[in-house]
């Protein structure tokens, strides 16, 4: 997987598939209906990725509902898995998908209550205030330990808990790159294609034992973390819920990291344009593409 020494054009393809992966959640919230199961979701989002041309993947989709979006009783990785939870008015939905198109993936999650809730508009504004902080400790040149644990604390005073925490090896985000899709990759082990599942949990566990040798996929509060965030592209997916895991948001969304500085690649994500809608948040950062484009 290629994870570094993009250009603009690349960004471009990068950017093209994360638009393309908000679209087929949209339209799939747009489809479902009371009393659909997880697996019903996961099958339309499937069949809209098929519709789209999209035949490989970072990792297979998700979907929770209700608690679940929460992570509630996530106590082995079999949880994260498609359930027959069936989708009722006033349940939280994520979506979480990740298409690859010509070797470029993306990785997304998406929110919305089905039949609305205002707490999700709350935890909507939090999400945000924390992708504006990531984006300044970034360019900051603070160490992805320390990021995550600010991120932590804003959480927090919102009035909300950590979610990403329940997260295999805690994630706050990791790597995404060029994808060589090859027929091993046809194999899947929990939502992964084989390849890719192994890479990254030997790489991950071999940053463990030798932090400051071997550069951890991941970003977590690790001390294999604890240095500043290496050029590339990543994929930032902070992830909330109310104390009592009633309710849980997240979005998904790709960060590029440069040597010198830090964007998002773009402003089009869903969760951006609904507080841009709202009237509480606005962009005050050029995008990736604008910014690398003009350099």
């Amino acid at each position: 997987m290629q994870t570094i020494g993009f250009g603009s054009q690349d960004l471009r393809r990068f950017s093209q598939v994360q638009k393309l992966a908000y679209e087929v959640v949209e339209a799939v919230q747009a489809r479902l209906q009371t009393g659909m199961t997880e697996k019903d979701a996961v099958r339309m989002l499937r069949d809209e990725l098929a519709r789209r041309g999209v035949t490989s993947m970072f990792h297979d989709p998700f979907a929770w509902f209700g608690h679940r979006a929460a992570f509630k009783d996530f106590w082995i990785n079999l949880k994260f898995l498609p359930s027959k939870t069936r989708l009722q008015p006033g349940m939280p939905v994520i979506l979480d998908i990740a298409p690859i198109v010509d070797g470029y993936s993306a990785d997304i999650g998406y929110c919305f209550v089905h039949g609305g809730d205002p707490m999700v508009e709350a935890m909507d504004r939090t999400l945000l205030q924390v992708r504006d902080h990531i984006l300044q400790a970034v360019r900051a040149g603070k160490t992805m330990r320390a990021i995550y644990r600010e991120v932590d604390v804003l959480i927090e005073a919102a009035g909300f808990v950590n979610v990403h925490r329940y997260y295999p090896h805690r994630v706050l985000g990791h790597r995404l790159g060029r994808i060589q899709v090859g027929a091993l990759h046809r194999l899947r082990w929990l939502g992964f294609g084989l390849p890719t599942y192994v890479k990254l949990t030997s790489r991950t566990w071999l940053s463990k034992l030798f932090p400051k040798r071997i550069e951890s996929p991941l970003w977590n509060d690790g001390r294999e973390c604890d240095h500043p965030v290496r050029e590339g592209v990543w994929a930032i997916e902070p992830h909330i819920a109310t104390p009592d895991q009633r309710v849980g948001s997240k979005w998904e969304e790709i960060l590029v990291v440069t040597k010198d500085s830090a964007y998002w690649l773009n402003d089009d994500a869903t969760h951006c344009r609904r507080g841009v809608a709202a009237g509480w948040w606005t962009s005050r950062q050029r995008p990736a593409i604008e910014a690398l484009a003009a350099a």
